[in-house]
């Protein structure tokens, strides 16, 4: 596996000699020159330039782009699973595409069966799916999955293993060489980096994607191409950005363990998380979240997000600026109580997205906010 040394290379525009992609801000292009082209929803320079950039990071045959994360999810799933497919997800994943599988894919007759958290590898070997859908390092608990276990189950019962890598990078881990099908990224997150664009990514093989590629043309989920101009952007500082928030997450998850007012924490890098093996074996980096439960009620963990200083209360993550959220009030808010009491989120419960601050900073930001609980 590779250390994603191409990251920051994106070579230059072979039409003007441009060392950094043009944006092609155009709805249309003149027949017959641009008949590679004709439509930006379908095809646009821009935009086809940041797929094949996610296609050569994650080693892949071919990459797309997407106008956000969930239309990456969204366009892939509506291509590989028809009326009576059979899909195994697991519980603790973002709520919004835990509800797309279980309330809308399941409208659509789609059987949708759910594994508890820790628990897929093992429900995918009981029977055979036609789609088995995870994400590498699970929202927000932080469950890391043994892709290259999952994988060969996958391939030996005929099921296409689709991952959302969002949390692990291309930095941390490749699954695409790992063994898995497809590989999809909300690249408003750690991709871009600076919480200013919204945009989705997938990558796998060319047979698969030219048919996710043809849905996404269809759905309209397409990116524009300023935005792909700012992912690609992001693409040039992403292995340096990762190496400091690799490194603080660490650290941060540290001191935390070790604070009187923290009841858990959960990061993939301390020997007391319950993946902590397999996320030797499986990322480079343990990467940029740390959710932890503080002792106190949901007032008091709010009251610790308004008291921060550095870190920002928002619902979003893996930008060069910290932020913190409360996943049942945020992110999670559309799983009913007894739904996030099965996957482990309680009312007490924040979730840091680390950025490159200086980590003492952070460090002190946390205990002074700590300290008013």
């Amino acid at each position: 596996m590779r250390e994603g040394t191409k990251v920051t290379i994106e070579g230059f525009d072979e039409e003007t000699g441009a060392i950094t992609t043009p944006i092609y801000q155009t709805t249309s292009y003149v027949y017959p020159l641009g008949e590679k082209y004709r439509y930006s929803r379908e095809v646009n320079p821009t935009v086809l330039k940041l797929g094949e950039k996610i296609a050569e990071l994650e080693e892949a045959e071919m990459g797309v782009a997407f106008s956000s994360g969930m239309g990456a999810i969204s366009s892939t799933l509506l291509t590989l699973t028809r009326p009576g497919s059979k899909v195994l997800i697991h519980r603790d994943m973002f709520g919004r595409t835990y509800k797309f599988f279980t309330d809308f894919l399941r409208s659509l007759g789609i059987e949708v069966d759910v594994a508890n958290p820790g628990e897929i590898v093992e429900k995918a070997k009981v029977k055979k799916y036609d789609v088995v859908y995870v994400e590498t390092i699970s929202n927000p608990l932080l469950r890391v999955v043994d892709i290259p276990e999952l994988s060969k189950i996958c391939k030996e019962n005929g099921s296409i293993l689709i991952t959302d890598a969002t949390f692990s990078t291309p930095i941390n881990q490749k699954p695409i060489v790992q063994g898995a099908d497809v590989v999809l990224h909300s690249a408003s997150k750690f991709i871009a980096g600076h919480n200013d664009v919204i945009a989705g990514l997938g990558a796998g093989s060319k047979e698969l994607m030219t048919k996710i590629d043809l849905m996404r043309r269809t759905l309209g989920t397409s990116l524009d191409p300023h935005a792909a101009y700012l992912v690609i952007r992001g693409f040039k500082t992403l292995k340096i950005r990762m190496d400091v928030i690799n490194s603080n997450a660490q650290k941060i998850a540290e001191y935390l363990q070790e604070h009187q007012k923290i009841k858990a924490v959960y990061y993939p890098g301390l020997k007391s998380h319950p993946d902590y093996e397999i996320a030797k074996r499986v990322l480079k980096g343990f990467g940029g979240v740390v959710t932890f439960d503080i002792k106190g009620s949901m007032n008091d963990a709010l009251n610790v997000m308004t008291k921060l200083k550095v870190i920002l209360p928002a619902q979003t993550l893996g930008g060069v600026n910290s932020t913190i959220s409360h996943p049942a009030t945020m992110t999670h808010r559309t799983l009913t109580p007894e739904e996030r009491k099965i996957v482990g989120i309680s009312d007490s419960m924040l979730r840091l997205s680390v950025g490159i601050e200086d980590v003492n900073d952070l460090i002190e930001d946390l205990d002074k906010a700590l300290s008013s609980i």
